[in-house]
């Protein structure tokens, strides 16, 4: 298919979503295709875009809806901050929903993060945040079962180890490394999100430091790009 061709059937697709109320169902894909006169894969390639905005959400085994606009959670990289955080900052609600906190023992991946013996006991805590009911974000923190024992975690944690250990003050936290790159959805993450296995996210791998060098959390952030923008500041020279 050429250019102009997938150009228009993106705006006839943007037409279509704009024209619907939120929360309505598009048709199936398979009907939406024969509609537009695509292919099935060029649809579902149109569609990632209006996915990564925000716009539609396709649910596993359920179909694809309109999604009402909800404020976009801008931050720059320079400072790390919490989503709870960054919510609260242009006044839109989040939430925590299912939380699952375990102790681990340290594999080989996780005591060289972590600069630890493996078989080390570690807390690993994965939940969804969400905001209009919809699932934006999945995140696992994996520590030292010393610095977050599970039971920190009984009552009053809303999501953010962060914001917990800023809170807290102990250990100091002075630096995060980050690397950050787009993937593909794993089968566990897509069905935590509510979304398609292989649907685009921005997924950041961090070790948090504290003062004394120590990598005091291992995590794994997985972002619904059309609810997140990421800039960073950069000198020139």
């Amino acid at each position: 298919m050429g250019q102009y061709p997938f150009k228009r059937l993106q705006e006839d697709l943007a037409k279509l979503i704009i024209s619907l109320p939120a929360e309505s169902r598009l048709p199936s894909e398979p009907e939406l295709a024969r509609k537009m006169g695509v292919s099935r894969a060029t649809l579902r390639e149109a569609m990632r875009s209006f996915e990564g905005q925000g716009m539609i959400r396709r649910r596993q085994g359920v179909g694809t809806f309109v999604m009402a606009q909800v404020p976009v959670l801008d931050s720059g990289l320079e400072v790390l901050e919490s989503i709870e955080t960054l919510a609260l900052r242009i006044n839109l609600s989040v939430n925590m929903g299912e939380l699952e906190v375990r102790q681990v023992e340290a594999g080989e991946e996780e005591a060289a993060a972590l600069n630890v013996p493996v078989g080390t006991t570690l807390t690993r805590v994965a939940r969804v945040i969400y905001t209009e009911n919809c699932p934006i974000a999945y995140l696992v923190d994996t520590l030292p079962a010393d610095l977050l024992p599970s039971t920190e975690l009984a009552s009053g944690f809303t999501g953010s180890v962060l914001d917990l250990l800023l809170n807290r003050g102990n250990p100091r936290l002075v630096q995060s490394r980050t690397d950050i790159r787009a993937i593909g959805a794993s089968q566990e993450v897509a069905r935590a999100l509510q979304i398609q296995r292989d649907d685009v996210l921005l997924h950041f791998v961090a070790h948090l430091y504290s003062n004394e060098g120590r990598v005091v959390d291992y995590s794994f952030s997985y972002f619904l790009p059309g609810y997140f923008r990421f800039h960073v500041v950069r000198k020139v020279g």
